[in-house]
């Protein structure tokens, strides 16, 4: 345990400046046996402190470390369990009891007694000590007890100390005196003792002869044992005064800590003062303005402003535990509630005002703008609003039923407002757009603006061709029944109707997105998701009892939660429910004056839409003008259907030729006048698939006409159809069509070659028939060279056969089968001299073959033609001049 001490007290209280007096080696009782040490320290500086020092072993290594600390002065009782018998139990009363297990019963009787003298030496505190033996507690403490309690350490730091220099030197020359001293240790010790008897001799002699001195020094011993009580009575006196020094000196410092608790407590007491001071003031001129503010002038808005931020802010303020306790702050609270309410009132009526005077009494109409067909621009009305902004925000978060109020009243009066405006603005383009052609006009039986037309497309059904002289009135009369062919209006009208219909686009779509931008700025619907206001009431029924279609969807959400975007689309929604039917009229009569105004209004719309979608493709405006698209496109398909049912009717004369078809003259115009419509639109690819369908059309009803045509041969009607298509295509340039393009080619050049063949095989006819029983020999297996020896092929009927075409016989046959040819083909298409040319280049082969199948099965007999080849050249250029 001595070394563990000296351990203790070098490498954990000397660093710390203190003294360690005693110690005991514990572990707790009633638990997993952890053993430590309980050290009683002192503090080697003035004031003396006296602790209670648990110390334990460090896991990691030998060494040791404090782990807990109690001042001696909080030990109220020391409980030893018994005072007659060996129990090495005991308990420390800190500020909880803590019981120990000492490793025996004297070392906690030491450490109690060691706690005892500490306690009266150095804190005289009234410390209860039970079940501890009488003979631990001394009653007194002897005047030497302070040198015990204090010494006790020393001495026993002195048992263990070091030979010093001085002494290893004297044992080294009393063993070198006594070499024998390791080898005969008796000896040795036995000499020690005789010098040792000698020397205490000496000293007996010695003092006895000094017995004088020895009585001096009695004496002074006497006297300074008397100065030391002397000193010990002052010493003791003085500690009572220092006593009681020390106790008014802790009045002092408690007295010091009740100040410093009062003074922290004053300062809070301002803070909390000052704080509500500063955050629920508000300053007079504030309230006036929230009573009494002018918000018509802009030196009122502003002030209005600045108060109701300053009344939010107060409302807002976030505060502390226990303020709404307090009597003022409610008072405050209840002012700033109720100028809140007054201030919201106000606003409202104010900003009511406004929106009915709006709705009411606008005085912009459209008849001013007649001519220029444009709407009323609102942003003057935008601009005065915008200056309320800010309000409005402050409405939104302190009332929000308000707030909706207003939002419905504002949708409400300028539905009433817009729907007037559209509705004059709509009349007057349908006026222009029915005026563009007095023809149209008197053809279709128009009346005013409403878009009502007159007139039948039954007598379709009994549309007959009757020739290529009557295409031009035939292409007249469908007109005026009304067909969709209508392709004799003048191309400035269609340009007109064009401008007009942008016109109105270009008019709707600024008014949308300026209506829409002050809507998100007004009412601040740009940031924060928010329950959706009942702004968007049921739409009334149609007369079905269906919803429109247009609010259907929204109908299932609209007290669901949703973006702010989906607010300010519900409320254009409400404020422009007129734009969509009366873009919808508006197409139905451009529609019916003209089908192919549909193409027109394709591209524009489908413009708008994309520039709308680029923008925000969920806005109001692009999804109005997407609904108008699929009407433009369904109008556009009923176009192109049209146009198919038209082919399918068509009928032809059994009395007249074909010539060129009148749906593929109509296929023509549509695709000249598509190309230049869709020369940079966006929505190309409806206009190729329409393509597609025309062009299959075309192909199959030509087919259907030829195959139906009794005056005009079926390969004349293909030859001359096809041409034509194959040049429209080749002309135009349509990309989707190349794959027909080629196709009508291929079509056309078979029946010319097919016709070629056909007409020429008439003017020889004998001649060919001949030639043909020559080959059918030949290919049953008669030799080339044996066939003049066939009775019915011998030279005589060769020359026969010959002599009956003489020149001028061709020449004559030739003659007729131009005018034939020419009573078959139709001017229009000028493919006279091309068919013309064929035939000669057909009749030359056929003459080489001739020949040649005479010099071969006739050979060496100088049969030959009656004319030759340059003969025919210059029959065939002499008919054709001569014609």
């Amino acid at each position: 345990m001595t070394a563990i001490k000296h351990a203790l007290q070098r490498d954990i209280f000397t660093p710390n400046d203190e003294r360690l007096l005693g110690i005991v080696n514990v572990c707790k009782a009633g638990k997993k046996k952890k053993n430590c040490f309980l050290c009683a320290t002192v503090t080697t500086e003035r004031p003396v402190q006296v602790k209670v020092v648990k110390v334990k072993k460090s896991d990691k290594g030998d060494f040791y470390k404090r782990q807990q600390t109690w001042e001696l002065r909080d030990l109220t009782v020391v409980d030893a369990k018994d005072a007659s018998k060996e129990n090495p139990e005991f308990d420390l009363h800190f500020e909880k009891v803590y019981k120990w297990l000492a490793s025996s019963t004297a070392e906690k009787n030491s450490f109690i007694s060691c706690i005892w003298k500490l306690n009266q030496r150095y804190l005289r505190k009234k410390m209860e000590f039970v079940n501890v033996s009488s003979q631990l507690l001394e009653e007194s403490v002897p005047s030497g007890e302070s040198q015990s309690v204090a010494g006790g350490d020393e001495d026993a730091l002195e048992e263990y100390q070091e030979l010093s220099a001085r002494e290893e030197q004297d044992i080294e020359s009393m063993m070198e005196m006594c070499e024998f001293a390791v080898s005969n240790a008796e000896a040795f010790a036995e000499k020690l003792f005789k010098e040792l008897q000698v020397l205490d001799g000496a000293n007996i002699q010695s003092i006895m002869a000094s017995e004088k001195q020895v009585n001096i020094l009695m004496q002074l011993l006497d006297e300074a044992l008397a100065e030391v009580d002397t000193i010990e009575g002052k010493l003791s006196s003085y500690e009572e005064m220092l006593q009681s020094v020390k106790d008014q000196m802790d009045q002092i410092s408690q007295s010091n800590r009740l100040i410093q608790i009062s003074n922290t407590n004053n300062g809070k007491l301002l803070d909390e003062i000052q704080f509500l001071v500063n955050y629920m003031d508000l300053s007079k001129g504030h309230i006036r303005a929230l009573q009494e503010g002018d918000l018509t002038s802009p030196r009122g808005i502003e002030a209005c402003i600045s108060a109701s931020e300053a009344l939010l802010q107060c409302m807002n303020v976030a505060l502390r535990p226990g303020h709404e306790q307090l009597a003022a702050v409610n008072q405050q609270q209840k002012l700033f509630a109720e100028l809140r309410d007054t201030f919201a009132r106000r606003l409202t009526n104010h900003l009511n005002n406004v929106f009915v005077h709006q709705g009411h009494d606008q005085s912009s109409t459209l008849s001013q703008n007649t001519a220029e067909l444009t709407l009323p621009k609102h942003s003057p009305l935008h601009r005065d609003l915008l200056r309320y902004a800010k309000l409005m925000e402050w409405l939104k978060n302190t009332h929000r039923e308000k707030y909706e109020g207003l939002s419905r009243t504002y949708v409400d009066y300028m539905n009433r407002l817009y729907e007037r405006e559209i509705k004059d603005f709509f009349e007057v383009a349908k006026i222009k757009m029915a005026g563009t052609s007095k023809e149209a006009k008197g053809k279709f039986g128009l009346h005013g603006s409403s878009g009502k037309l007159t007139g039948s497309t039954s007598s379709l059904n009994k549309l007959t061709v009757q020739g290529s002289n009557s295409r031009r009135s035939q292409s007249s009369s469908l007109l005026d029944m009304g067909n969709m062919s209508a392709s004799d209006l003048d191309v400035a009208d269609r340009t007109k109707f064009d401008k007009i219909f942008e016109q109105v686009l270009s008019e709707l779509e600024p008014l949308c997105l300026a209506e829409q931008d002050f809507i998100s700025k007004f009412f601040k619907l740009q940031q924060h998701q928010t329950v959706l206001p009942p702004l968007a009431q049921p739409e009334t029924e149609e007369a079905d009892g269906s919803v429109p279609s247009r609010m259907a969807p929204q109908a299932d959400h609209r007290h669901s939660v949703s973006s702010e975007k989906d607010v300010v689309r519900l409320m254009m929604n409400k404020i422009f429910q007129s734009i969509e039917p009366e873009l919808n009229s508006l197409i139905a009569l451009g529609d019916k004056i003209d089908s192919f105004h549909s193409l027109y209004m394709l591209v524009k719309m489908s413009h708008h839409v994309w520039t709308a979608e680029n923008v925000d493709p969920a806005s109001f405006l692009s999804t109005t003008l997407g609904n108008v698209l699929v009407t433009v496109k369904r109008n556009f398909d009923k176009c192109i259907s049209g146009q198919i049912k038209q082919m399918e009717e068509v009928k032809i004369s059994k009395k007249s030729k074909v010539g060129i078809l009148p749906f593929v003259t109509r296929f023509e115009e549509f695709a000249e006048l598509a190309e230049t419509i869709f020369r940079n639109a966006e929505r190309r690819g409806d206009l190729d698939k329409a393509y597609v369908k025309l062009i299959r059309a075309v192909f199959m009803n030509v087919e259907k006409v030829a195959s139906e045509s009794q005056k005009t041969p079926r390969d004349v009607v293909m030859m001359e159809n096809f041409h034509h298509i194959f040049s429209t295509l080749s002309r135009l340039k349509i990309s989707c069509l190349d794959a027909e393009r080629r196709e009508a080619k291929h079509k056309y050049t078979d029946h010319l070659q097919s016709y070629v063949i056909n007409s020429l095989g008439q003017p020889l006819e004998k001649l060919n028939h001949f030639f043909e029983g020559v080959e059918a020999r030949v290919a049953q297996g008669v030799r080339e060279e044996e066939v003049s020896y066939q009775l019915a092929f011998n030279k005589q009927e060769l020359r026969k056969v010959i002599k009956e075409y003489p020149g001028k016989e061709v020449k004559k046959g030739l003659d007729n089968l131009y005018k034939k040819v020419d009573k078959h083909l139709c001017e229009e298409e000028s493919l006279l001299q091309v068919v013309w040319h064929s035939m000669q280049d057909e009749f030359i082969r056929q003459y080489k073959h001739f020949e040649g199948l005479i010099g071969r099965c006739y050979p060496g007999s100088g049969i030959t033609m009656e004319f030759t080849i340059q003969d025919m050249l210059e029959y065939f250029s002499s008919i054709a001049q001569s014609h």
